[in-house]
């Protein structure tokens, strides 16, 4: 993997706002998890859009990334790129793709968007884990404190109906990552788990812990 070296627009405006009449009714909260497929049956290509906002703009503000971590039966990445982020915008054949990286969260919208074709995983990869990290966390003054209004939410890509939105609405702790969620193949079904969980170390240690030997020279 390579440095931080990917950068698009801040929010991507070109991509729809995908909102739905229902969208208040379909709020999760920590701990709650949602079968996705009993929500809507029709369900086969998802778009996720993850959006948050800084407490303060300051003079060098915090760069958040959205990855994708591929996992198998042992909760491993199977091959590298099965950890989909900045420098790897595609896995499983284009199955999985991420939009490109926000650097700075500002404006109204979803700052990142990711979609995947639940058809197109491998039956290998049974489960999906969504995360949200610091670039260059060895900043000491960098961390999740800093951030508000953390929101994750899955999109039907094909009707642009929301089926679910998850507001992380509780005081972010004073730690460089953010595991949101996780979506588990269950059978034929799909079922979504609001984590929540902020851990120590960054991306770096997150993708280390899903089996990805990290390059020296990426920070974050």
């Amino acid at each position: 993997m390579s440095e931080h070296d990917t950068e698009f627009d801040d929010d991507i405006n070109d991509m729809p706002e995908m909102m739905h009449a229902d969208a208040p009714k379909n709020k999760i909260k920590r701990g709650e998890e949602i079968n996705l497929l009993r929500k809507d049956p029709t369900l086969k290509n998802i778009t996720i859009g993850v959006g948050w906002d800084l407490k303060a703009f300051e003079q060098d503000p915090l760069d958040l990334d959205a990855s994708i971590f591929l996992l198998n039966l042992q909760e491993k990445t199977r091959v590298d790129e099965d950890f989909i982020f900045y420098n790897n915008l595609q896995g499983c054949d284009g199955a999985v793709k991420h939009m490109g990286d926000s650097r700075t969260g500002a404006g109204d919208g979803d700052d990142e968007i990711m979609t995947i074709d639940l058809i197109g995983l491998p039956f290998d990869v049974t489960k999906i884990c969504f995360v949200l990290s610091i670039y260059d966390n060895e900043k000491d003054d960098h961390d999740f404190s800093m951030v508000k209004n953390v929101y994750f939410r899955i999109v039907n890509q094909n009707t642009d109906h929301e089926i679910f939105r998850y507001e992380l609405d509780e005081e972010l702790t004073g730690k460089e990552g953010l595991i949101i969620g996780d979506l588990e193949r269950i059978g034929t079904d799909w079922i979504f788990r609001a984590i929540g969980e902020t851990v120590e170390g960054g991306l770096n240690a997150l993708a280390e812990n899903y089996g990805i030997i990290v390059a020296e020279n990426v920070t974050g």
